[in-house]
């Protein structure tokens, strides 16, 4: 039989909840025009080594949509339909800056981002702080590639709530 370990720590996360009175619809169209969805040759680039081209493909894009989950369907099962999705965003040549020094940080990359309606129309985007997550490594270049998503999700999501 194996031996195994299990370590516990409590972490301390900041989380970031962004409330515009614009309509859920033109949110989700205003993020899904400033945040493409990923390109797979970029990953797939990465994969062969080929950091440059990587690079080349992502044009300079900070983030991308990786995934789009839609939790409105889910809800229906509940007989009250709302206006809930989730969405991974990232970045996989970012997120090979963090998990080639800390490779449990891929846990977090992509991030997710949650963007919903409240019961007053109004739509809003909760996350957890890139940052917050990624200091748990204590390795100072994987915080600092946390730091840059903090500032990249914000500047993305605040564009797309004004």
């Amino acid at each position: 039989m194996a031996d195994s370990a299990v370590t516990r720590r409590v972490l301390q996360v900041e989380h970031i909840a962004m409330k515009t009175t614009k309509k859920f619809a033109d949110v989700e169209a205003a993020l899904e025009r400033n945040v493409l969805q990923l390109d797979p040759e970029i990953a797939a680039a990465l994969a062969n080594g080929d950091e440059q081209r990587a690079t080349e493909l992502d044009r300079g894009a900070p983030l991308f949509i990786f995934l789009k989950r839609d939790h409105c369907a889910l809800l229906q099962v509940t007989g009250r339909p709302r206006k809930a999705l989730q969405y991974e965003i990232g970045n996989p040549h970012t997120a090979s800056k963090m998990t080639r020094h800390r490779l449990p940080a891929g846990l977090y990359a992509p991030l997710r981002v949650v963007l919903y309606e409240d019961e007053t129309g109004n739509s809003i985007f909760e996350y957890d702080k890139p940052s917050s997550l990624f200091s748990q490594f204590g390795d100072e270049r994987v915080t600092e590639v946390g730091r840059y998503l903090d500032a990249a999700l914000e500047s993305v999501l605040r564009n797309v709530a004004e």
